[in-house]
């Protein structure tokens, strides 16, 4: 298949397990991702098509099955980007929401694989049978089973060389379930270039967005990295750089308009009710050129078409944020800023380290051959791929040169911190290895001192439980690995932040090491 066949995904930068990707739809259509796709409603569209093409959306999905079901003939003669007015790319969903919904649909899966080819979509889903929010393990297990024999059966009949045909991961909240789904899904791959998680909804009218990061990490643990993923109905702004963070691509949501007809305002971190508001927290067109009140005294008609312009403004700059982080390689400290928003972003930050090692193993070390500073905040810190990342090649690749090692804190004030004046104590009165210590980043050799990025970053001395416990076992593992045999350790002054971290260094160190000796940095005055 020639480069830029329908399916193509060419990454073209990444950070964490994210990636800004060029997906080759078909006729040269391509989409940058990560990306968004407005639902768009063939009955009444609100804001209009013209609308959400200006703002920057250049990919929207329908419904071919509500097409199929209101207007077969006139969708097969001038086809979906004919019915919709647009020339941008095109998904259609393939009527398993109203499965969802209703519990069946007067459609069969081949006709609406015929049905798909017909009216020409750009990328096609096949009818699957979605898990939703079912605690039923038996009918979890059904929608697996149904929605695989669904896709086995349709490759005798979908058109990989002419649209990109997308297979449905489905499983919910049943991990293992999902687990199966997703490996016996890129069984199938090679026909089907596109995977879509489905069943997220219920979640996120929850904000459980932590059950969401554990479907999320399930099927990409189970999948290859290189093929892109969609996430369905899931298009808040909150969880859009989390789910890139592990994997996600592509993004489809009816949320502005649905949230708009209830006089809901999203922001990028909460949602409000119109009349909370005396002030809008934004500068797009309606919000800088209408008042909260303006738009409560407007007839309910219009109120939603603005409401709704705005929610998709709030989409797009979310994608582009994203996108930015992505660029800039702080996709992860983007995530720890979010976090701190709103409890049910904290508990899914929280949620997600513990998939930090799959993370770190994508991310670069380096953003296009510059190292860019890190920063370091609470206890999430210790997982940042970028600290990981150091802690792996310091275990794997570092041979000390001594058996005598000598700590010595870390003064974020100086960088690299050899040229700190306890650095400078030690070195005239010890022979031994020194070997620095900080918050979250552990220890660090003195040869490695100014090495990315130990001394590329900016610390906000968290002195958490959780951070000078992990980082105390840091520190212990690479003396306890290399072979140390005797350790001398320099107190931070009284006072100092990093004075609970070499207490409890110098309290578990006692336990395993005979020759240890505790001395005092001197103080000085900057």
């Amino acid at each position: 298949m020639k480069r830029g066949a329908p399916g193509d995904f060419e990454i073209r930068d990444k950070d964490a397990a994210g990636r800004i990707a060029r997906f080759y739809v078909r006729n040269g259509k391509v989409l940058e991702t990560p990306a968004l796709l407005p639902v768009v409603d063939i009955a009444r569209q609100e804001p209009g098509i013209d609308t959400i093409r200006e703002i920057g959306f250049n990919a929207v999905i329908t419904n071919a099955y509500l097409l199929w079901k209101r207007m077969r003939r006139l969708a097969a003669e001038k086809k979906v980007h004919g019915v919709l007015g647009f020339d941008g790319i095109v998904m259609t969903d393939s009527g398993a929401y109203q499965i969802l919904q209703y519990g069946s649909v007067d459609i069969t899966p081949e006709e609406v694989i015929e049905y798909e080819k017909t009216i020409d979509s750009d990328i096609a889903v096949i009818l699957d049978v979605p898990t939703g929010n079912t605690r039923s393990r038996r009918q979890a297990e059904h929608s697996v089973q149904e929605t695989l024999r669904r896709a086995r059966a349709a490759l005798a009949k979908i058109d990989p060389e002419n649209r990109v045909w997308t297979l449905p991961v489905q499983g919910g909240t049943h991990l293992d379930l999902l687990e199966y789904s997703a490996r016996e899904s890129t069984r199938l791959l090679g026909p089907y270039r596109l995977l879509a998680l489905g069943s997220p909804t219920v979640l996120l009218e929850r904000y459980d967005y932590a059950a969401l990061i554990d479907m999320i990490a399930t099927v990409r643990l189970n999948t290859p990295w290189t093929i892109p993923l969609h996430l369905f109905g899931a298009g808040h702004p909150m969880i859009i750089p989390f789910a890139v963070a592990l994997g996600v691509d592509l993004f489809d949501s009816a949320s502005y308009i649905l949230y708009a007809r209830d006089n809901r305002y999203i922001t990028r971190t909460r949602t409000y009710r119109l009349e909370e508001l005396e002030y809008f927290p934004c500068s797009c067109p309606v919000c800088s050129k209408y008042t909260p009140k303006e738009l409560l005294e407007m007839p309910p008609q219009e109120r939603t078409r603005l409401l709704a312009t705005h929610n998709l403004y709030t989409l797009k700059k979310a994608i582009d944020e994203t996108k930015q982080a992505i660029r800039e390689g702080r996709l992860w400290e983007l995530l720890e800023e979010r976090s701190r928003a709103h409890p049910s972003l904290a508990r899914a930050f929280k949620r997600l380290t513990r998939y930090s090692h799959y993370i770190e193993k994508h991310a670069p070390r380096l953003k296009g051959g510059s190292a860019k500073g890190i920063f370091i905040y609470g206890p999430e810190s210790l997982h940042h791929p970028r600290i990981l990342q150091h802690q792996k090649m310091l275990q794997a690749r570092y041979r000390p040169p001594s058996y005598h090692a000598v700590l010595v804190p870390i003064d974020p004030a100086y960088k690299p911190f050899t040229r700190s004046p306890c650095y400078r104590q030690a070195a005239e009165n010890e022979k031994g290895h020194i070997i620095g210590y900080i918050m979250h980043i552990g220890p660090v050799p003195h040869e490695l001192a100014e090495t990315y990025p130990l001394s590329q970053f900016e610390h906000s001395m968290d002195t958490s439980i959780e951070t000078i416990t992990e980082t105390t076992n840091r520190v212990l593992r690479y003396i306890a690995a290399k072979g140390y045999t005797e350790l001398t350790i320099y107190m931070p002054p009284p006072g100092d932040p990093l004075e609970p971290l070499a207490q409890s260094i110098a309290a578990k160190a006692a336990e395993t090491l005979h020759r240890i000796q505790v001395k005092q940095c001197r103080k000085t005055t900057r």
